[in-house]
């Protein structure tokens, strides 16, 4: 989860998100903690994107996506 973590921070997510353990409290995109998102869910919107937030696939490695999925499925709202 370590790796999903720094791909969470070094890819601009704490910008626009609002996640507790990550120390992010952006306001542009949903607050992932109440959305509480499933791994699928953030591997979907990650990989093709959703306006405003820009696709990261040819950015992120599958499996940078694939970590940042997991990360944020797991410890989203704890």
């Amino acid at each position: 989860m370590e790796t999903g973590k720094k791909v969470f921070a070094s890819a601009g997510c704490v910008s626009c998100h609002t996640l507790k353990d990550s120390n992010a409290s952006g306001t542009v995109g949903p607050n992932l903690d109440q959305v509480k998102p499933d791994e699928a869910t953030v591997k979907q919107f990650v990989t093709n994107g959703k306006a405003p937030m820009p696709a990261f696939k040819g950015q992120l490695s599958d499996d940078e996506i694939d970590a940042v999925a997991t990360y944020v499925s797991s410890v989203a709202g704890r």
